[in-house]
């Protein structure tokens, strides 16, 4: 998407709850905007890790260290003038105003699924350290993006090609409406 027809930086956050396929879709739409890829998740610090490996929800104050280093990650690619595609939870409006905040240039995607898909998701996969026993927590935490966050909200029902297809053509058609 950058070049000379657009030659500003794009920065998406994809956020969701556990198990939306944030990570999958984030990378997939790295690669396919050629761009850098961060997960979100390898920038909690390990007591955050533990307690969700041991089946604890995070409270506010746990997760303050963790969005301030997503949010410095996001402001290092801006100020180099990098693209990258970034993954967090971001389930709160407070959150999500800590990472994005006044950062018109960073565009939220927010991967919307049910709760019953997103848990059939979870109870598939292994080797992550965020229990399925926890996604109620997750759903009770989230606080839909709202119109003016300018979300690009996707349905997760799709394949992954399919749900980075749709996100890269809404990116398109909102740089295109940008120039």
């Amino acid at each position: 998407m950058r070049g000379p027809l657009n030659p500003q930086p794009v920065i998406v956050v994809v956020m969701g709850v556990s198990g939306s396929g944030k990570t999958t879709a984030a990378a997939l739409l790295a690669a396919a905007l050629g761009c850098r890829f961060q997960e979100g998740d390898n920038l909690h610090p390990p007591a955050n890790v533990e307690k969700m490996h041991c089946g604890t929800p995070l409270t506010d104050a746990d997760r303050m260290p963790w969005l301030r280093r997503i949010a410095e990650e996001i402001d290092g690619w801006r100020a180099h003038g990098c693209s990258g595609v970034l993954t967090c939870s971001a389930l709160k409006r407070s959150y999500r105003d800590i990472v994005i905040g006044d950062r018109p240039e960073v565009t939220l995607v927010y991967l919307k699924g049910s709760h019953d898909l997103i848990r059939r998701r979870m109870a598939a996969r292994r080797g992550h350290f965020m229990p399925a026993t926890l996604l109620d927590s997750q759903f009770g935490t989230l606080q839909e993006p709202t119109a003016d966050e300018h979300p690009i909200v996707v349905d997760v029902g799709g394949t992954p090609d399919d749900i980075v297809a749709d996100i890269v053509s809404r990116l398109e058609q909102r740089h295109a409406g940008h120039r």
